[in-house]
């Protein structure tokens, strides 16, 4: 079983020079995320994996799949304890 992630449907994301700025709409909280961060972010408007996240970062930045794993992960488990992502578990 894959899980997958997607931004919660209550963010909105906007960037600022090479940072983000996040709202969260139902906790009326404020996140500031690096341009990684964004970027992931981002690409969570559609349901991810954490494997394909890896290969999100792994086409805009030249950095190794393990580094960008663990980037990922790091960011999924902040993101989660912030309410920013929810997860799925898929077949």
């Amino acid at each position: 079983m894959t899980t997958y992630y997607r931004q919660h449907p209550g963010l909105r994301l906007t960037g600022v020079e090479d940072e983000g700025i996040v709202l969260h709409l139902d906790t009326r909280r404020y996140f500031s995320v690096n341009e990684t961060g964004l970027l992931i972010l981002d690409a969570l408007r559609n349901p991810q994996s954490a494997e394909q996240l890896v290969g999100v970062l792994l086409e805009r930045y030249n950095v190794t799949a393990e580094f960008a794993r663990d980037c990922v992960a790091q960011f999924l488990t902040s993101c989660q304890d912030s309410e920013l992502v929810v997860q799925n578990d898929a077949a």
